[in-house]
């Protein structure tokens, strides 16, 4: 019902002794009369136009199209219940649980029992809901009432914040048993030499001495791992700009790796011209990396290739195959996990640290590039990097 206008009597008196103060002072009758019906038929129009109707907290009020349209492209997945049933999803909630859930009943559409309790609700409230479009998905989902029966329901996935911190749990975890492992070492046959207080036999304080030296180095080689995939994962959403040469990096890496013992075993085939923008020093520790990776675990007898060669899209393809053991199919998809070994006794007595391909993934995801390793058990394992050639890759070195 529209508020109540009281006329403006004051102004149509005003008028009205207008005109009367004209004729009083000789101006025509018709002068008169046209000042007097201008004037009133202003204020007429004055209070025919009704004032903007606000509702009574005072806040903009919107049609349910109105809210559609402005909820529709939200990012964030949006619901507007009325009396239990969906009358508005936008994009993103008709994603998260399908188109069909418009004009549903609410608990048909969220079929899960904590969001169905929330959604019942008379009052603003907020909850954790684990499971509710996929299985292991953590949602939270907050209710506010707008009244008449009408809500808005809105969903965060919280899926992400929940997996990073299980991951720097079980990387703290894994850390921390990875050094604890050569710290006891170091610690048990140093004590023991302790008390011996250099009365030990000369081959057995040799052996110790030996086992404490390579576990020392085991215990610098994983703190090195770990600080150099700190600064890499902090480093991964900058790409590197400098302009790098691959075959001389490639070539000086490699050998690095295989030091004068095994160079032998290194069957080099690299490219000239391949230019990248890359980071020179994390270039270098993948490819040392991947190709002290293939000796240590390919036959010692049988040679490591080392190619470099211009790939397909305008990629430099650098490649490193063994003719190993190869890896069960079962581990690959694992291979890039930090600290995952296919067998860790085996690992472990090389020097490993388990950090390798997890280094090399970052660096490779870093300059932009793609990490695949294929292997056969019996046979040997590949893998490959393609990193992008800058767009005057092919022109000298400036």
């Amino acid at each position: 019902m529209e508020p109540r206008r009281n006329l403006p009597w004051l102004g149509i008196a005003l008028a009205v002794l207008g005109a009367i103060g004209l004729l009083i002072l000789g101006e025509q009758p018709w002068l008169a009369l046209a000042v007097l019906l201008l004037w009133v038929g202003s204020l007429w129009l004055a209070i025919a136009e009704p004032p903007p109707v606000q509702p009574a907290n005072g806040g903009p009020r919107f049609s349910r199209d109105t809210m559609g349209e402005l909820i529709e492209h939200s990012g964030t997945p949006l619901l507007l219940t009325e009396k239990g049933r969906i009358v508005i999803a936008n994009q993103a909630a008709r994603e998260v649980l399908g188109a069909h859930i418009v004009d549903q009943d609410v608990r048909v559409a969220l079929r899960h029992p904590d969001a169905i309790a929330l959604a019942q609700l008379d009052r603003a409230e907020t909850r954790t809901v684990k499971g509710l479009a996929r299985r292991h998905d953590i949602w939270r989902v907050s209710r506010q009432p707008l009244g008449d029966g009408m809500a808005v329901i809105e969903l965060i996935n919280r899926t992400a914040e929940a997996d990073i911190s299980r991951s720097h749990t079980d990387f703290v975890a894994n850390a921390s048993h990875e050094l604890r492992t050569p710290l006891a070492s170091i610690i048990g046959y140093a004590e023991t030499l302790a008390e011996e207080n250099g009365g030990a036999d000369p081959a057995m304080r040799e052996k110790f001495l030996g086992t404490i030296l390579r576990e020392s180095k085991r215990l610098k080689g994983l703190v090195d791992d770990l600080m150099s995939l700190s600064r890499i994962e902090a480093e991964k959403h900058d790409q590197p700009s400098e302009r790098i040469d691959l075959k001389p990096l490639v070539d000086r890496a490699a050998r690095d790796a295989a030091g004068a013992e095994r160079i032998t075993r290194v069957e080099l085939e690299l490219e000239d011209g391949l230019v990248v923008r890359g980071d020179q020093q994390q270039l270098e520790q993948l490819v040392r990396n991947l190709v002290d990776n293939a000796l240590k675990y390919g036959a010692e007898d049988r040679p490591v290739h080392v190619t470099l060669v211009h790939g397909q899209g305008d990629n430099a393809r650098f490649t490193v195959r063994d003719e190993g053991d190869g890896i069960a199919p079962e581990h690959l998809p694992h291979l890039t996990r930090r600290f995952y070994r296919t067998d860790p006794g085996r690992s472990r007595a090389s020097g490993g640290t388990g950090l390798g391909l997890a280094i090399v993934k970052h660096i490779v995801e870093r300059h932009r590039g793609r990490l695949d390793i294929d292997s056969k058990v019996g046979t040997g394992t590949t893998v490959e990097v393609r990193i992008p050639l800058s767009s005057d890759g092919e022109q000298e070195l400036s």
